[in-house]
């Protein structure tokens, strides 16, 4: 791929982490506000600080590149992560769980690729803040699979593919 189409990759991840980002903070207020355990509410409250912080940084990177956010995106973000935030107070604890910890799985491998492109396109100033959001996300999505691992909803849907060492994120930008 050449230097144009890491480029354009680069913003397309980073479109749809942008607004992915709004819909896991809406998704996390509600979560962390259905949650019984201080403890709980307290690491979920916090990991939806650090979803809103993970968006920011985004946001000041599209525009680094001089790209927006989707409008289309956006929009639905905001609906999905809404409806998520109520579903939180009416679904089982595991099932919010589950999805969070699934979700966040995939976020880190996101992340991962983004610094691959940035690294592709030249911008390499990019790549430290990248991999550092793939490492909370790998936080996350270890909190979440030992939340539900051996529970009865793991049981019977498996547990999602988990990433690979958190070491390895950094491992090949020499880090």
């Amino acid at each position: 791929m050449n230097e144009d189409g890491h480029r354009r990759g680069l913003i397309a991840i980073l479109q749809l982490a942008y607004s992915g980002e709004r819909a896991a903070g809406y998704a996390y207020r509600g979560h962390w506000r259905s949650c019984s355990k201080p403890e709980e509410r307290a690491r979920i409250r916090q990991i939806e600080e650090e979803e809103w912080h993970h968006r920011q940084l985004v946001g000041e990177m599209l525009r680094g590149l001089g790209a927006a956010p989707s409008r289309y995106r956006e929009a639905r973000a905001g609906v999905i992560g809404r409806a998520i935030q109520l579903l939180c107070h009416l679904a089982p604890w595991s099932v919010s769980m589950y999805g969070a910890g699934r979700l966040e799985s995939g976020n880190v491998r996101e992340y991962e690729v983004a610094a691959a492109h940035a690294r592709g396109c030249g911008r390499d100033d990019v790549i430290d803040c990248l991999l550092g959001m793939a490492e909370v996300e790998w936080d996350h999505e270890r909190y979440f699979r030992a939340k539900v691992e051996g529970r009865w909803l793991a049981r019977l849907l498996g547990l999602w593919s988990s990433p690979p060492p958190r070491e390895t994120i950094r491992a090949r930008y020499g880090g």
